[in-house]
């Protein structure tokens, strides 16, 4: 661990080295040492052959790090089917050839810690862990359990838990902070991404990243480059003030990326992170500390978010959705806003302006124009409501006719359903915006409305930025329309979310210049 870095945390990363050969572990822990990892965990479990005193010999004289061992059985999640007294021989084997730490199960741990009481040398730790793949117990079971652990005579405690939710990550936290010995605490699972991210915030011992995507140990970990380059894990520390996210899904978003660079090229100490959220008010009732100020919300929880606030923005109000939650950090009461609509809208305006260069003074260029909205949601109404304030007439068209009828009457507008638009040409040169996530990433080849009809539109929006070319914007190009990305409305309310965050000014030509790279 060089002092070419400045760390604003003591937490480990700790590299899972998983390989059916040692010479194949031998290489995937010099990787390991690449990537930035200040440990490697060998998981012994994972070699197809294994003999112990060579490899355990080879292993710690090649390892470029610390190591970690771990010899996983089967009933605690791992590969190993074995004989036990011969899986416990080969980590005390390790102990004596010079591992720096090893991982026991809080089963076993109470005699193997006997085993070998008094011959420990003096650096080494005994790691003790207990995994649950079902659920995250109670904070009371918790404590319990952590208890029981330091009892086996355990250097550091290690518990995973698994989470149904992502409200189940706060029990970890609070078990973490509080925690008078090393711990270990992650909750697997994609509910349970955040406790990998914000364990140095909490005081965790140690955090796991892997050296490739898709090569996990445990379900919802990240990769070392994403803990340091994308997440900044080094620079979190107690005071970091935490951002995100709210969505299901939420794996796609760009929002970490953009808004973490931005944060380090300004020197905020915050930190962005995806939040998968089932239950909107149960999320933002658990995490009620002013250290998670704010929040970007998207699908599907625009207009539960908005039942949460303590007030919501007038322009909000008539939307009836947030996309933008700020919690005051004088008294925790929280703020909803809508930024959607201005990057949208905005979007728009510059496209139709394009080539024929109207003057801003002039009224905006949607002024008459018919303009289709696809979808009602929170995005749809965003959307609706921004064109007919720029004095332009809205149809309305959803799936079910019902819901564009109700947000048609709410703004003045007409309903149809997303079959109709097939046939649909009162004029020509409409405009048409999409606000579905029909065509997002996986389902790249879907689109809400047949080629031939685009004919009837001079522009044509899509809400959806991944990929930053639908199928939809395709063929509009193709049939001649204009056409605007989803990128164009992200970056626009991407820039007064960063303000509202930081208090500072949005730096835009860096924003511009990340989402380029997408």
């Amino acid at each position: 661990m060089g002092s070419k870095e400045i760390r604003k945390n003591q937490t480990l990363l700790c590299a899972p080295i998983m390989a059916e050969t040692v010479d194949k572990m031998v290489i995937n822990m010099d990787k390991a040492k690449q990537s930035g990892a200040d440990l490697v965990e060998i998981r012994l479990d994972s070699l197809k052959s294994f003999n112990p005193y060579e490899d355990l010999k080879t292993l710690i004289k090649e390892c470029p790090l610390p190591t970690l061992f771990t010899y996983r059985p089967k009933w605690e999640g791992g590969q190993y089917d074995g004989d036990e007294k011969k899986r416990l021989d080969a980590l005390r084997l390790a102990m004596e050839f010079g591992a720096d730490y090893i991982d026991v199960e809080l089963q076993v741990a109470h005699e193997f810690n006997e085993s070998i009481s008094g011959k420990k040398p003096e650096k080494f730790k005994v790691v003790v862990s207990s995994h649950n793949y079902h659920d995250t117990p109670s904070v009371e079971d918790l404590g319990n359990l952590v208890a029981r652990i330091q009892e086996t005579g355990a250097d550091i405690v290690k518990i995973a838990t698994t989470a149904l939710e992502i409200s189940d990550v706060a029990r970890i936290f609070q078990i973490t902070v509080h925690s008078q010995v090393p711990i270990i605490a992650i909750v697997m699972g994609e509910r349970g991404f955040i406790s990998r991210i914000l364990c140095p915030k909490f005081g965790g011992f140690l955090s796991f990243g892997t050296i490739e995507s898709g090569v996990v140990s445990a379900p919802g970990q990240p990769t070392m480059k994403d803990l340091l380059t994308l997440y900044n894990f080094r620079e979190i520390g107690p005071d970091t003030k935490v951002f995100g996210i709210i969505g299901k899904p939420v794996g796609h978003s760009k929002s970490p990326i953009l808004y973490n660079e931005a944060f380090k090229s300004v020197g905020f100490n915050g930190v962005y992170v995806p939040f998968l959220v089932d239950d909107v008010a149960k999320f933002l009732q658990t995490y009620s500390s002013i250290d998670f100020a704010g929040f970007s919300c998207t699908i599907p929880h625009k207009e539960d978010a908005l039942k949460c606030c303590d007030e919501v923005d007038p322009v909000a109000k008539s939307i009836g959705a947030v996309n933008c939650v700020i919690r005051r950090p004088t008294d925790g009461k929280m703020f909803g806003y809508n930024t959607d609509y201005v990057g949208a809208i905005s979007a728009i305006e510059d496209g139709l302006q394009g080539s024929h260069n109207i003057s801003a003074t002039a009224d905006s260029p949607l002024a008459g124009k018919l303009f289709v909205v696809i979808g009602a949601g929170g995005a749809g109404k965003a959307l609706a409501y921004g064109a007919k304030e720029k004095g332009a007439q809205v149809v309305i068209a959803n799936r079910t006719y019902d819901r564009a009828r109700e947000l048609a009457n709410t703004i003045g507008g007409d309903a149809v359903t997303l079959a109709d638009l097939e046939n649909f040409h009162p004029v020509d040169g409409m405009i048409l915006a999409n606000t579905t996530s029909i065509g997002m990433q996986p389902k790249v080849d879907e689109t809400p409305i047949p080629k031939h009809a685009l004919r009837s539109y001079s522009l044509v929006f899509d809400a959806v930025y991944t990929p930053k070319i639908t199928r939809l914007l395709r063929e509009a190009e193709e049939s001649g329309a204009t056409i605007v990305s989803g990128s164009e409305m992200f970056i626009g309310q991407a820039y007064e979310q960063f303000e509202r965050f930081t208090g500072l000014p949005a730096p835009k030509q860096l924003f511009r210049k990340i989402m380029a790279k997408f």
